[in-house]
């Protein structure tokens, strides 16, 4: 699938509405949305808890369906899909950072990152090779033979980055990805992300109610009752002060 072009949105969601129902209640979450992210920068979605925004980057990763409305990812439409589809497009053009770290007790580092290439088809070699990339790139040559028990809260949220890196993704989705870490990790984890965004292309989006990260990104979308309530471009803080590189 061939990437869009300068001007086109990588993302792209259309009056789109979802629904939650728990048995005699029904909650709108989303009702009318629309919003278009671009390649190459750092979007972040904020909001409080509630407020919709996971349901938002559930829906245009394609993890969750809509109830009306059109998403648009890299020009396919996802609900067009179907369910091998777009598993298939999950797997060769996104990448995925959750607040959980979702990594594997007795695998280390170097293997929870070698673990998903595997499905691309790559060789052990090319695997092993792309895998000690990305761990270089964010930071973790020096640890990469441990286990998550020997990483710190901090180093298991920059493997489970690097394991999406090495997929070379053309969208990466974070989910509240400093929330379970402190202000100085939260400030590396989120500048790797921001980093990724402007040396690879990558349409990276991320969802957090965390304010620390405000400051660190390109664009912020604050969300409020499962609406866009401010769309703002910011400079980014490690572009003033020269921190991040």
């Amino acid at each position: 699938m061939n990437a869009p072009t300068a001007t086109a949105p990588a993302l792209r969601a259309e009056a789109i509405a979802k629904a939650f129902v728990s048995g005699a209640t029904r909650t709108q979450v989303l009702d009318g949305l629309s919003i278009a992210i671009h390649a190459g920068e750092l979007t972040l979605i904020s909001g409080p808890s509630g407020c919709g925004k996971s349901t938002l980057l559930a829906i245009l990763s394609g993890l969750q369906p809509v109830d009306a409305g059109r998403v648009f990812a890299l020009d396919a439409e996802l609900s067009r899909l179907d369910g091998a589809a777009l598993e298939r497009f999950r797997l060769w053009h996104t990448g995925f950072v959750f607040q959980g770290f979702n990594l594997f007790p007795a695998l280390t580092a170097l293997e929870q990152v070698e673990l998903p290439l595997d499905y691309l088809g790559l060789s052990r070699r090319q695997a092993r090779e792309r895998a000690e990339r990305s761990l270089e790139e964010v930071g973790l040559a020096h640890r990469m033979k441990l286990l998550p028990a020997e990483l710190s809260g901090g180093e298991k949220q920059r493997v489970a980055i690097a394991r999406a890196l090495a997929k070379q993704p053309q969208l990466l989705f974070a989910d509240e990805p400093t929330s379970a870490l402190d202000a100085s990790n939260g400030q590396i984890v989120i500048d790797i992300l921001h980093r990724i965004a402007r040396d690879h292309g990558t349409t990276v989006l991320c969802v957090s109610h965390d304010p620390r990260l405000i400051g660190h990104a390109d664009r912020v979308l604050a969300m409020e009752d499962g609406r866009i309530l401010s769309d703002r471009r910011v400079t980014p803080a490690h572009a003033l002060h020269g921190a991040g590189s």
